[in-house]
């Protein structure tokens, strides 16, 4: 059995776009026929050029090869061009493809991925989301209202869900990191308390920040916090000062989260040195399975938990329940929703959701069936990237907002 074709499909996400403006599948055929799918969460370059370098990755390091030998296949990619080092956009093209070998793995020999890592450890596998707003919410003002969040926390609390994350505290900005305004601050004292008295002890908060704050800034925050006993505090300062983040979990008592951005064992190895206790690998740009299986095993050595993190397509969180399944440090996997309405579709339903719990699929692979015609039907036309900062600075005068990473209405499926 040998790697024979890639093919990428760009996927437009249709509004109100939650999981990113699109979605980008990779679907790999073998010269026995067998198809695996896959899906790459990295987007720091359009799609054009990003179909470009993940055909290159291909055809470079995995065309001919028989899809067991992982390991040699990673090897050649994280040493591409004489590297050496991680690299979001290469290692992000790669978990793509190394995803859709592990459907194939696991098609041929007729078991489900999780079987094939070591087996099931996590019959169900417990799950959040972010609060959205609700049918009759204004979806502009949700996000600076304390009182609609607590009304949505309330129905994802009485859908099942033990978890919700929200982030009302300001700019999504490329200017790095920043001292908080009084408002932010404010305002995201007055979620988590509406939050919290909304939902009692029913489910955990999960505040979140986008690696926002300088390391001041975000212990100024992080304190304020405290009372009302957040289970993580998301990536607190950039992504690239693990420094800062240590900084932060030393002088904060809400344990810290990180992860999204970063890619391969080497990243998150150093985030557990800066004492990050919940590791947040998205298994479309962490490195892959394998790869993030390794991550889960370092995070096990440090007393840390795995809670797989999930902004995009339904192949990547088809593999992160895979992973979730399989590893003894799971905390908590991303979902959006109770799986989103336009995700569950490009998947036929193949993954059931129930009662805040997601149940690992069993058929063989990834255990689910990609809808190929509906996802051909979703060009994404449009010009934005998967997700874009603001160039704008914190507005210490008339406020922030962050909308939910959503498109603007229409963009996403041009």
């Amino acid at each position: 059995m040998k790697l024979k074709d890639v093919e990428v499909i760009i996927v437009g996400n249709p509004p109100p776009g939650w999981g990113g403006r699109y979605f980008t599948f990779v679907k790999l055929t073998t010269d026995n026929g067998i198809t695996g799918w896959g899906e790459v969460y990295a987007a720091s370059v359009g799609p054009k050029a990003m179909t470009a370098v993940i055909e290159d990755v291909f055809q470079r390091h995995m065309a001919g090869e028989n899809p067991e030998n992982i390991e040699m296949m990673f090897r050649r990619a994280y040493s591409s061009g004489f590297s050496q080092r991680p690299d979001p956009t290469v290692m992000g093209a790669f978990s793509g493809l190394e995803i859709a070998c592990w459907d194939i793995i696991g098609k041929a020999h007729d078991r489900p991925v999780h079987a094939l890592l070591g087996g099931l450890m996590n019959e169900r596998i417990r799950s959040y989301t972010y609060l959205y707003p609700m049918a009759h919410h204004d979806p502009a003002e949700f996000w600076i209202s304390p009182e609609m969040a607590a009304e949505s926390a309330i129905e994802m609390v009485r859908l099942g869900f033990t978890a919700v994350k929200f982030d009302p505290a300001g700019p999504y900005t490329i200017r790095g990191g920043h001292q908080p305004s009084m408002r932010d601050i404010g305002l995201s004292v007055e979620f988590c308390r509406a939050i919290r008295a909304a939902v009692g002890n029913k489910a955990d908060l999960l505040f979140g920040t986008h690696g926002q704050f300088t390391t001041a800034g975000a212990i100024r925050l992080g304190q304020r916090l405290e009372a009302f006993d957040p289970l993580w505090f998301e990536e607190p300062t950039p992504p690239d000062n693990t420094d800062a983040l240590r900084q932060v979990a030393s002088a904060v008592r809400i344990p810290v989260a990180a992860g999204e951005r970063l890619t391969t064992k080497m990243e998150f190895a150093a985030a557990l040195r800066a004492g990050v206790s919940i590791l947040q690998p998205a298994l479309g740009r962490s490195g892959g399975i394998l790869e993030t299986k390794k991550i889960a095993a370092i995070a096990e050595v440090h007393n840390a938990q795995i809670a797989p993190h999930l902004y995009a397509g339904p192949v990547e969180w088809a593999a992160n329940i895979q992973l979730a399944a399989n590893i003894p440090n799971h905390l908590l996997t991303e979902t959006i929703g109770t799986g989103g309405d336009f995700h569950l579709k490009l998947i036929r339903h193949s993954i059931k959701w129930e009662e805040g719990f997601i149940i690992p699929p069993t058929a063989p692979g990834l255990g689910i069936e990609v809808d190929e015609g509906l996802a051909r039907a979703h060009p994404y036309t449009g010009k934005g990237l998967h997700l874009e900062m603001q160039e704008a600075p914190c507005d210490y005068q008339q406020g922030n907002r962050f909308m939910g990473g959503a498109p603007a209405e229409g963009e996403a499926d041009g």
